[in-house]
């Protein structure tokens, strides 16, 4: 069994749990996540099973959506629900017209914090062990890019709205940053990844739905490895030459009958290729001075 399974995360639930649960209902221990989900964050969460998980950091850098709810009024240690207050204020009623010129400011390439309780490693400990140890730790800012945001409700001093974003974007940083640009406080109470890439809510299946499925039945629901990477370009190759590229040869793409294909963003990387020969999909290659060279090597049967 070879694939990706798109799930549905439980809330109180880590990723890790996902992937105990998935291990000893398929009776396979090569399974492995797509990047981490907080326990208390629900949704889209893609699982590579078997060779799969030889793919799954390319899956990592796709793009994400999530739908998010904040509260005005409060600032805490966790920039969410779980956290001890931090800071107060009374300002908590905005208009739609001010949401929506913060949400520009936020739109595009952005430095961010992550949060001080996070997984993210300084020094080679986790920031949540600074924090359970009230230590000091220089969080330093990184690049991310928040595609769009789109106001879905406002009532009240509560927000809720989507966004779109990049990799390791921490949406609880850029609550509690959206509030300070406000000129008040906030925190995140509810949280629902809605897409990872090209998987969204409607293609999940709960945790309850696959131990009720036969071992079949949740093949039949694996996603191919070749349809999981539309973020890379592709190159389709019309003559023979599968054993050549497992065997570690490179080949002159020039000496070859080829097209390559564009990504979904019509780029094309070629240091991440995906190669197709004659209809079958063989892996991730690289194309450097028009040479072919095969970097994993994932055929499907």
């Amino acid at each position: 069994m070879r694939g990706i399974l798109i799930v549905n995360k439980d809330k109180a639930m880590t990723s890790h749990d996902v992937v105990a649960i998935l291990r000893r209902k398929l009776k396979i221990k090569r399974i492995g996540h797509t990047g981490t989900l907080d326990p208390n964050v629900t949704g889209v969460l893609p699982i590579c099973i078997g060779n799969a998980t030889r793919i799954s950091e390319y899956i990592m850098h796709q793009g994400k959506s999530y739908d998010c709810t904040m509260e005005f009024g409060h600032a805490t240690t966790s920039y969410d629900s779980d956290g001890e207050i931090t800071e107060s204020s009374d300002k908590v009623i905005f208009t739609k017209e001010e949401i929506l010129r913060a949400f520009k400011h936020f739109t595009g390439e952005i430095m961010q914090s992550p949060p001080i309780y996070s997984a993210i490693k300084i020094k080679g400990k986790k920031l949540y062990e600074y924090a359970r140890k009230d230590m000091d730790v220089e969080i330093p800012k990184r690049s991310v890019n928040i595609y769009g945001l789109e106001l879905i409700e406002l009532e009240g001093n509560k927000l809720r709205f989507n966004i779109d974003c990049s990799k390791g974007t921490y949406v609880r940083s850029l609550v509690h940053e959206l509030a300070l640009y406000l000129g008040t406080y906030a925190h995140m109470t509810s949280l629902v990844r809605t897409r990872v890439g090209r998987f969204y809510l409607d293609d999940c299946l709960s945790l309850s739905q696959i131990e009720e499925m036969s071992l079949a039945d949740i093949e039949s629901k694996l996603y191919s490895m070749e349809d999981s990477l539309y973020n890379l370009a592709t190159i389709y190759i019309a003559d023979d030459i599968e054993d050549r590229l497992n065997n570690g040869q490179k080949i002159n793409i020039k000496s070859i009958k080829h097209q390559i294909k564009e990504n979904d963003l019509g780029q094309i990387d070629y240091e991440n290729i995906v190669v197709n020969v004659q209809g079958k999909f063989l892996g991730i290659g690289r194309i450097q001075d028009n040479i072919l060279k095969m970097e994993r090597v994932l055929k499907s049967d």
